[in-house]
């Protein structure tokens, strides 16, 4: 999932970008000025340690919770319930999807039921682009999704603007 290479490649990146900005910043002349001695130099506001290291362990919580939502929050795959002969789940549309990935099995009829709850106009329809199905969702109405995986694959659909994607897991039966 870390691509140790990627990493190592941005932060070398941000360093070197840095050491050059802050040479160009050396090596321009300096334009002295006539100042007052009272304003001849900034004055250190002393703060408590108590509050350097709340203000320091702060930050660290708020990137490790960043890099969790984005790096390590996965959403759980959900089975289709199997009805005679289609599988079916409903799938509610409020600010994504919920679930956002759907186990099926390959050859068999599925039905996805959107139930959208959300206004957003992102949210107005849905593309499986795979079965070349563009579907509209009517505000808080379900509305049924069909077709058949042929073949075991993942097979994503998305809102109309590509911003909210969910993927369809077809697998062996």
């Amino acid at each position: 999932m870390f691509n140790k290479k990627k990493i190592f490649t941005s932060l070398a990146g941000v360093g070197f970008f840095l050491s050059v900005a802050s040479g160009t910043a050396l090596a321009q002349k300096s334009v002295e000025m006539p100042v007052s001695q009272e304003n001849a130099q900034f004055q250190r506001i002393e703060q408590p340690l108590g509050l350097k290291i709340a203000v320091t362990l702060g930050g660290i919580g708020l990137i490790g919770l960043e890099l969790w939502w984005f790096l390590l929050s996965k959403s759980k795959a959900v089975q289709a319930n199997r009805n005679k002969d289609i599988q079916e789940i409903t799938i509610t549309v409020d600010g994504g999807y919920e679930p956002s990935q759907v186990v099926v099995e390959a050859g068999q009829r599925v039905r996805l039921n959107f139930l959208r709850r959300d206004a957003n106009s992102c949210l107005e329809k849905v593309l499986v682009p795979d079965f070349h199905i563009a579907q509209d969702l009517i505000l808080n109405q379900v509305t049924a999704v069909e077709f058949t995986p042929d073949k075991p694959g993942e097979y994503p659909f998305t809102c109309g603007m590509n911003m909210y994607r969910g993927m369809i897991l077809a697998r062996s039966s």
